[in-house]
């Protein structure tokens, strides 16, 4: 299988903060962590990490940064023939302070613009195709130039271009904000209807798609057979929630090109994202895929897997199927994961 990743680099310098600082203050800090960022080259970097065929196609500076980036990527085998240079413009850079009391991060990028790739011709013919949407051209040439690949989209944020490729998606996982803003409907984790109602609108809009709702802390929002599911995130202590996202987007990525059904692919990525919010960094932060497919197999092997319905108004038995034309909702049902404690670990 070859994973052709498009999108968005930048180099992270994170930083571990007692609280936010104030303003007209001085502060020194004697702890950072620095490395490759950014949601496509995130899930390109582990994807190589976890032994895929990758090749990433991304637009660096022609300074220090760019060079460290091609580096990260050549450590883990990713294909960095169609990294481009700009000789006008500087690696995107993000400045990220994280709170150490509960591992919340703000983000400083600094970047004027992001510069679109100008080469479309690739010697390879790809069998997944991951974009962020960065890059609307070149994804949109990509899927065109491929039309058998599979394609996959971290879709973060609502934008025209965004929305507009998700026209062209076989797999939508997109974030609990662009879930809230694309259908006008907030999540109530009290009220499994809620959950219900904006799965369905989503599927409403995209219908040839499948759609995945990545739900921070709460876990994710699937659909397997005919069940609308939630597999609950990892409970665990947060110490840097950077990349969270962007792991889980290259984790289930993972799971799609190893030809895994959806409910292990969605855990396996669960599984990823909340083991890298335990360590500091956003890609230093990538487990390593012994390390996910170990804790899958516990609790695969060790747990309980039992299907839980959150929603007693809902017979167990009700599986209706989801689609524009539905006139019955069907239930949201609960997989429980519940991890062993770990203890938080820093990347040296």
């Amino acid at each position: 299988m070859k994973v052709l990743c498009i999108g968005h680099t930048s180099w992270d310098m994170t930083v571990p903060v007692d609280e936010y600082p104030v303003e007209n203050a001085k502060y020194r800090f004697n702890e950072k962590y620095s490395s490759g960022g950014g949601p496509a080259s995130n899930a390109a970097y582990l994807l190589g990490k976890w032994g895929v065929d990758t090749i990433i196609a991304t637009n660096v500076g022609s300074d220090d940064f760019g060079t460290r980036i091609k580096k990260e990527f050549q450590d883990v085998h990713v294909n960095t023939d169609y990294i481009e240079t700009s000789y006008e413009k500087d690696t995107s850079f993000s400045y990220i302070m994280v709170n150490k009391k509960n591992g919340s991060r703000t983000v400083f990028n600094v970047a004027t613009e992001y510069p679109a790739l100008k080469k479309y011709n690739y010697e390879f013919t790809p069998d997944i195709i991951f974009t962020d949407g960065h890059d609307y051209g070149a994804t949109q040439n990509a899927i065109t130039k491929f039309p058998e690949a599979i394609t996959i989209i971290d879709a973060g944020r609502v934008t025209q271009e965004l929305l507009e490729l998700c026209k062209y998606i076989k797999y939508i996982v997109c974030s609990k904000g662009f879930a809230e803003n694309l259908t006008g409907l907030k999540f109530n984790f009290e009220q499994p209807q809620s959950l219900v109602n904006i799965y369905n609108k989503l599927q409403n809009r995209y219908p040839n798609a499948t759609i995945v709702v990545t739900l921070e802390e709460h876990g994710a929002l699937y659909q397997a057979g005919n069940q609308i599911k939630i597999m609950p995130g990892l409970k665990c202590t947060a110490v840097d929630t950077t990349g969270a996202g962007d792991i889980f987007h290259g984790a289930f990525t993972y799971g799609i090109a190893s030809g895994f059904d959806m409910e292990k692919t969605v855990m396996l990525a669960n599984i990823a994202g909340g083991l890298s919010v335990q360590k500091m960094g956003s890609r230093l932060s990538i487990p390593s895929l012994s390390e996910v497919l170990d804790y899958y197999a516990k609790k695969v092997n060790g747990g309980n897997t039992t299907s839980q319905n959150p929603n007693p108004q809902t017979p167990p038995t009700q599986q209706p199927q989801v689609g524009p034309t539905q006139t019955e909702q069907p239930q949201v049902t609960q997989q429980p994961m519940q991890p062993t404690p770990e203890q938080p670990s820093n990347p040296q």
